[in-house]
């Protein structure tokens, strides 16, 4: 395959980035929706973050496929069936009758929104001329933070309008459209199928992939729930990801053709770049998905003012992303890094000290600072991470730096909704055993309340006792929540040591496919 790709060149980026932007806004759409989901199905807390970390995990395994994939079959090919995949998965989930269901669809939905993404990039790129390629990374760089901005806003005002199904039925018809104009209007006339070792796939490489990581996953959302090594199955899951991951990167070390070509990490600079991109992953979905739980489960609000709290708050990364792309060459990439992991450390801080009493611009502020923050390191890491990569390996490179970010994002997200769980029954025991008769602040608390709220002496009693024990449960989600964003802050913060690594790059370095 050459990557040659003709047609109209306002066309194709038209088609494209509404395909990519598609994939990217239901990424978060979901989240502002998690709580109607709950209800819907009756769902526990600590499950309703399958529904987020199943299409992650999806998209991990079908991204080290997409490079070989795309050459296999062609852009338009694959980037067509793509859509069309990623559509007929959004219906399922519209009509979707339980939490199972609806994960299964979530999975086979993530499975074309992660092809959707790294392919429409690849489009951009091969039908613009090199020196035009700032440009198609502009497009892509913008579609890239404007959707998960206008995610949760548009998902608020569908629930509000509708329900949470339409947040998946609105996918149907723009992905057919998508479908239809792609085959329209991109052509490679040069494209031919590739025939001997090109044509090989690491097969067995992408098994184990396929099953340690949803096996990982298994322990990560079920272990608390079901005592961790008291549980059979959290055993079995535990042995399988990790005798299959370990052979995983055995493997690929060996074979002369790995999916995941992992020898890459012996560059120093590339290794830390990475683990940064792991760990902005795992601030960025972490930190949102635990603001969304808060909002919907602390401060009853709706999935419209959950989406509003976002879209005010995103504008900062729409403003910081051109800056730092136009200022980038100037500057030390690692001073901006700096900047950003301590901006992102300090909204998580910030968030940890939010109360059941928060008014809306005291949920904005730690969110404003933390898409700040991340414009701070998108770009910088890119080209940190990449500045010292081989050409012959850079593509291997970017999609191993994609796939981490994606990665640190299902594992943060699977962490918090066990740590928020855990949390919640430890604090609210601990409040209960305060919570005692003959304690003089406890019973003058409820005195006050039921002589408010009584009509006689009995139900007064009643009445006051039932408030406290409210107050008391609320009371341990606001500490349960504010010690999951201390874990984020610190998470986030062992950046600084990785940028200790970072090189900076001796020149001018193409970062194409790490956007």
């Amino acid at each position: 395959m050459d990557g040659e790709v003709r047609g109209s060149k306002a066309q194709i980026t038209m088609v494209v980035m509404l395909a990519a932007l598609m994939a990217m806004i239901d990424i978060t759409i979901v989240n502002v929706a998690l709580s109607d989901i709950r209800a819907s199905f009756g769902t526990p807390i600590d499950q309703i973050g399958w529904v987020s970390t199943g299409y992650m995990m999806a998209n991990i395994v079908v991204i080290p496929m997409t490079g070989w994939l795309q050459r296999r079959f062609g852009y338009r090919k694959y980037f067509s069936a793509s859509i069309l995949l990623f559509t007929a998965a959004s219906a399922l989930c519209g009509i979707a009758w339980s939490l199972p269901s609806l994960v299964f669809f979530r999975i086979l939905q993530g499975l074309g929104g992660g092809a959707i993404i790294p392919t429409a990039q690849s489009i951009l790129f091969a039908r613009y001329p090199k020196a035009e390629h700032g440009m198609a990374g502009a497009f892509f760089g913008l579609g890239a933070v404007t959707g998960p901005l206008l995610g949760p806003t548009i998902g608020g005002y569908l629930i509000q309008w509708f329900n949470w199904h339409w947040i998946f039925l609105v996918n149907v018809p723009l992905g057919i459209l998508c479908a239809v104009l792609v085959n329209r209007v991109v052509e490679e006339p040069g494209w031919k199928p590739p025939v001997g070792k090109a044509a090989r796939i690491d097969l067995f490489g992408i098994l184990l992939l396929a099953i340690g990581m949803p096996a990982l996953q298994y322990v990560l959302e079920e272990g608390n729930r079901e005592g961790w090594f008291e549980s059979h199955a959290i055993v079995l899951a535990s042995v399988v990801a990790f005798c299959t991951l370990v052979t995983f990167v055995i493997h690929e070390l060996e074979t002369e053709q790995p999916v995941v070509d992992l020898r890459i990490f012996k560059n120093v600079s590339y290794s830390a770049g990475t683990g940064l991109n792991f760990l902005t992953g795992f601030a960025l979905f972490s930190g949102s998905y635990l603001f969304s739980l808060y909002c919907g489960a602390v401060m009853r609000y709706s999935a419209l003012d959950v989406g509003k709290v976002f879209l005010v708050a995103g504008t900062a990364s729409m403003i910081m992303m051109p800056l730092i792309g136009r200022i980038g060459n100037k500057v030390d990439g690692r001073i901006l890094l700096v900047i950003g992991v301590v901006t992102v450390t300090t909204s998580q801080i910030v968030a940890s000290h939010l109360t059941g009493e928060a008014g809306f611009w005291d949920l904005v502020k730690p969110n404003m600072i933390r898409s700040a923050g991340l414009g701070f390191i998108f770009i910088p890491v890119s080209v940190l991470a990449l500045s010292e990569v081989a050409p012959k390996d850079r593509g291997n490179a970017t999609g191993l730096f994609n796939l981490t970010r994606e990665l640190g994002g299902s594992v943060g997200t699977a962490l918090m909704g066990m740590l928020v769980t855990d949390g919640i029954k430890r604090n609210g025991s601990y409040l209960s055993e305060k919570i005692v008769p003959g304690n003089p602040q406890v019973e003058e608390q409820i005195a006050m309340t039921a002589q408010k709220l009584g009509q006689g002496n009995g139900s007064r009693e009643l009445l006051g006792e039932t408030i406290m024990k409210i107050r008391v449960t609320k009371e341990a989600m606001v500490l349960s929540f504010d010690e999951s964003f201390r874990v984020v802050a610190c998470s986030i913060a062992l950046g600084l040591v990785l940028i200790l690594f970072l090189k900076k790059p001796k020149g001018p370095v193409d970062v194409a496919g790490a956007h």
